[in-house]
């Protein structure tokens, strides 16, 4: 699995990239965790509110700071 957190380095982005790499830790999940700040790659997956999440290409998440149990729940 391939996991990009998207933001420009702002508070929430790092929280969502720390619970994404706990998760992902504690489910055992096999992944890579990448975090992206060039604001033309961000842009290149259609997201204009960060922090985002993507998954294997996929935007999941965007503008928001999702609970622990539903970054769980969007990794399954």
């Amino acid at each position: 699995m391939d996991i990009k957190v998207l933001g420009s380095g702002c508070t929430k982005c790092s929280k969502l990239e720390s619970l994404v790499k706990e998760v992902v830790s504690e489910q055992g999940l096999d992944a890579t965790v990448t975090k992206v700040q060039d604001i033309k790659e961000i842009f290149a997956y259609g997201v204009m509110k960060t922090p985002a999440l993507v998954v294997d290409e996929k935007v999941v998440l965007a503008g928001s700071l999702p609970s622990k149990s539903k970054i769980e729940e969007l990794l399954k």
